[in-house]
């Protein structure tokens, strides 16, 4: 049911240990799963309540951390969230539904921040921008950076009309001023839900431009988590990689930037956006 409409757009992830209610998230904090447990309903249903859509786990209403009553904006997202649920076999494994921890953090909003706070986190994120921050030895790493992010961020300084750049200097590029004025006058844009799921994009690319790019649906998902590890690809073709580790950096790199990409979408859904996931 639920999954032949949104399972599509769900990516899954390897098992990771997940301990404690907190997770540091670069300048952000925001829930951490708690550990598995046992499947305790058998159907998986949403409904519309006053303040949104509401996830029904047989007949008990789901709740945040916090207790409070899970509730989300849009039709859509309350579909993906179910999906999630609705996939866990006889144990439930909570570090594989990152839509569920992205909008238990929007619902309780453990660290108490405005979207103003929000905004300045992400923004800041230009200082130490992956893609702004060049080597010049070995040389054929610098050249495969400036094959490889150049395009991107000429895509961005072309699309927000500014100025970016690169450097090779430990103190980074020089962000203009009018630069992350503008970059904060966009996300100003979006709503309190769908910073949550940027930022947390951003702390998963660590760039602001490449997230923009992959929400922007300029560059897709694969594209975005390649660029972001640029540097280690180029070590794993020149020295080989570590049996299993690495796929599984990749794979779960890949789960959450899509999740994370997904939750920005839904939360500031349009009708396309909409459409397109409840279609089969």
């Amino acid at each position: 049911m639920w999954r032949g409409r949104c399972c599509r757009l769900l990516l899954g992830s390897a098992p990771r240990p997940a301990p404690g209610v907190l997770k540091g998230t670069g300048r952000g904090r925001g829930y951490a799963p708690p550990a598995e447990r046992k499947r305790f309903y058998q159907n998986v249903s949403i409904s519309q309540g006053e303040g949104g859509f509401e996830i029904n786990l047989d007949h008990r209403k789901l709740k945040t951390p916090q207790a409070k009553l899970f509730t989300v904006p849009s039709e859509a997202l309350a579909i993906a969230v179910a999906t999630e649920w609705d996939s866990q076999k006889d144990t439930i494994k909570f570090y594989t539904m990152h839509l569920t921890t992205l909008c238990n953090t929007a619902l309780d909003n453990p660290t108490q921040r405005s979207k103003a706070q929000l905004i300045r986190a992400a923004v800041k994120f230009l200082e130490t921008d992956t893609v702004c921050y060049r080597v010049e030895e070995p040389a054929a790493l610098a050249e495969l950076q400036r094959n490889e992010w150049d395009p991107i961020v000429a895509w961005a300084e072309k699309r927000y009309n500014v100025a970016i750049g690169s450097s090779t200097s430990i103190m980074g590029p020089n962000i203009p001023a009018s630069t992350r004025d503008t970059f904060s006058s966009h996300l100003a844009s979006y709503n309190m839900w769908a910073l949550q799921g940027i930022e947390y994009v951003i702390t998963q690319l660590k760039s602001l431009i490449l997230s923009m790019g992959l929400i922007d649906r300029h560059i897709t998902v694969e594209k975005a988590v390649l660029l972001s590890r640029l540097e280690e690809e180029y070590q794993i073709q020149r020295w080989g990689k570590v049996e299993w580790a690495h796929d599984y950096d990749l794979c779960e790199l890949r789960a959450r930037a899509a999740a994370g990409t997904l939750f920005v979408h839904l939360c500031s859904e349009s009708s396309t956006v909409k459409h397109k996931l409840l279609q089969d």
